[in-house]
């Protein structure tokens, strides 16, 4: 079995490979070859965690696993990332246990390639303005992903605690790019893209902040419960998710559809975008809207991504089992 510690995973993983990883799984996902099994999500009773299972198996690219992990909100205090996981990979010929995989960098990174693909793929060629709802631990490695994405020139941001902003700041300095913090409202008027991750239980962007051409990766919504944009924005926008169940059942569109706002068939999977089975953005004016829940086929991909980095470069430890 192979084993890859969490303090290998920055010298082995860069963006570009978590990119091309996420969108050829995003790919087969839409073309049925590869399947996320129903995921196990459930608090524990203790330390106020979230702990569960997301998995899957893509015939493609042989990923064959799960991810197991969650949430522990009082691991800030203890010097530990508040999420914590790890990635189980299976043979997909004996059903052997192959490797496992330190999680936590890999599910910052799956998470910020997701928006990325998103942005690639639906995002105005012409954007130019980059808006960033939250600033937490994630919220840089999105900043990071979603720059390469587009020429941008300015990026704005809001989060509850303007003070956490100075690291999206420090983000946009290195890239040379001017840098505001603004109020909800004026990061509607003046963002081209904007990135929600944050976890709320209530919308911050409201119908109406949201101009015409505008793209919305929502990153933060994995739960019954959450929500980070107003349900009203789904009316006037084109919708594309990772997973069409989960997005309506624990994604940002479950608020939506239970208002009867859109229903299932009205989002569509953003592989079948990258297949070229469906068109994607259609206008200069279309709102576009990426529901990002978050699915085990990511985790797998950038996982069997990493272990193959790091039987080749020696990294890897290789133990009986």
């Amino acid at each position: 079995m192979i084993i890859v510690p969490e303090r290998e995973i920055a010298g082995l993983l860069g963006r570009a490979d978590a990119y091309m990883a996420v969108e050829a799984v995003f790919a087969a996902m839409a073309s049925g070859d590869a399947r996320n099994f129903p995921v196990i999500r459930e608090a524990i009773g203790h330390a106020d965690a979230l702990y569960g299972f997301k998995s899957g198996f893509d015939r493609a690219g042989l990923a064959l696993g799960l991810k197991s992990g969650g949430y522990w909100p009082g691991n800030a205090a203890k010097g530990l990332t508040n999420h914590q996981s790890s990635v189980f990979l299976f043979d997909a010929d004996t059903g052997k246990c192959r490797a496992v995989v330190g999680g936590n960098l890999l599910t910052a990174l799956r998470t910020a390639a997701a928006a990325a693909v998103s942005i690639n793929h639906l995002a105005r060629v012409d954007a130019r303005v980059l808006g960033i709802v939250g600033a937490g631990h994630q919220s840089v490695f999105q900043l990071r992903a979603a720059l390469e994405q587009r020429d941008f020139t300015r990026v704005v941001a809001w989060n509850r605690d303007p003070a956490k902003l100075a690291r999206l700041s420090d983000v946009a300095a290195e890239h040379g790019l001017p840098f505001a913090a603004v109020s909800l409202a004026e990061l509607g008027a003046a963002a081209d893209v904007i990135i929600t991750i944050v976890s709320a239980h209530e919308p911050l962007l409201m119908d109406a902040h949201i101009r015409p051409g505008t793209h919305i990766s929502c990153m933060g919504t994995d739960t019954k419960g959450k929500q980070e944009i107003d349900a009203a924005i789904f009316a006037r926008a084109s919708v594309f998710t990772d997973e069409i169940a989960q997005s309506t059942s624990i994604g940002e569109a479950q608020h939506a559809v239970a208002a009867g706002i859109i229903s299932a068939d009205r989002i569509t999977a953003l592989g079948a975008v990258i297949n070229g089975t469906h068109q994607g953005r259609t206008s200069a004016d279309e709102i576009t809207i990426f529901d990002g829940t978050g699915v085990g086929l990511q985790d797998l991909a950038v996982a069997s991504a990493v272990v193959d980095l790091a039987v080749t470069q020696g990294v890897a430890t290789i133990v009986d089992f």
